[in-house]
C-alpha cells in the first residue's frame, strides 16, 4: 500500500510538472508571426501598449529582469539600443517575466529600485500573471523579439540575442539586433533572423 501511495504521489507530481511546463514553455512566435498587443503596467505605475507608440516603425522587446547576471550585463547595451533606434522609430519595450515569488529581486519594487538606479530611459514592464511571455516563446533573460509595425499587424522580424557577447561588450563581432534593426528600417531582408539567446531561465 505504501508503494502504490508512493507512485501515485510521483505519478501526479510529474502530470503537474508537465502542466507546468505546457502552459509557460509552448514555441510561441515563429519569424513572420503576427504579435499580439497587451497592456501590461510600467514602474511608473502607468499601462502601457504597443498601440501608445502612434509613430512606431516598430518595436524591440525584450524580455529581462534585475537579478540574472546576463540580463545585468546587458543593461548598458539594452539603454544604448533604445536610446539610438527610438529616435528612428524602434523603441525598447521591456519585460519582465519572471515569478517575483520565486525570485524576490524581481518584485515590482526592485524593479523601480533598479531602473532608477540605472536610469532606464524605456519602460519596464510587469508581465504580472506571467502570460506575455508564453505568447512570445520567451526561454531567457535577456531574450529579444524585433517587430515590425504594418498594415497586417506587428510582424516578428527576429528573435534571439542581443549580439554574440555577453561578458564583454567591446569584444562583440556581430551585433545580432542592431543588424536586424539597420535592415528592416531599410526595407532589406535580415540575414540574421534567429540566433540563441544566452541568459538566464525564466523563474516560474
Amino acid at each position: 500500500m505504501k508503494t502504490f501511495k508512493t507512485l501515485l504521489f510521483f505519478g501526479l507530481f510529474a502530470v503537474l510538472s508537465s502542466f507546468i511546463v505546457s502552459r509557460f514553455y509552448n514555441d510561441g512566435y515563429a519569424i513572420g508571426d503576427k504579435a499580439a498587443d497587451f497592456k501590461l503596467k510600467n514602474i511608473d505605475g502607468k499601462m502601457v501598449s504597443l498601440s501608445d507608440y502612434k509613430d512606431a516603425k516598430g518595436y524591440l522587446v525584450i524580455f529581462t529582469c534585475n537579478s540574472c547576471p546576463y540580463a545585468v550585463a546587458y543593461e548598458d547595451r539594452i539603454i544604448a539600443l533604445d536610446k539610438k533606434y527610438k529616435e528612428l522609430g524602434v523603441p525598447v519595450i521591456a519585460i519582465n517575466p519572471n515569478n517575483p515569488q520565486v525570485q524576490p529581486k524581481d518584485s515590482f519594487e526592485e524593479m523601480k529600485q533598479r531602473a532608477a538606479e540605472k536610469g532606464f530611459t524605456y519602460p519596464y514592464l510587469l508581465d504580472e500573471g506571467q502570460k506575455i511571455f508564453p505568447q512570445y516563446g520567451a526561454k531567457r533573460t535577456p531574450h529579444c523579439f524585433l517587430l515590425e509595425k504594418t498594415e497586417e499587424g506587428n510582424i516578428v522580424r527576429y528573435i534571439g540575442a542581443i549580439d554574440d557577447n555577453y561578458q564583454d561588450a567591446a569584444s562583440v563581432e556581430t551585433t545580432y539586433v542592431a543588424n536586424a534593426i539597420e535592415a528592416m528600417l531599410a526595407g532589406k531582408e535580415i540575414d540574421v533572423k534567429n540566433t540563441k539567446a544566452i541568459g538566464c531561465s525564466i523563474k516560474i
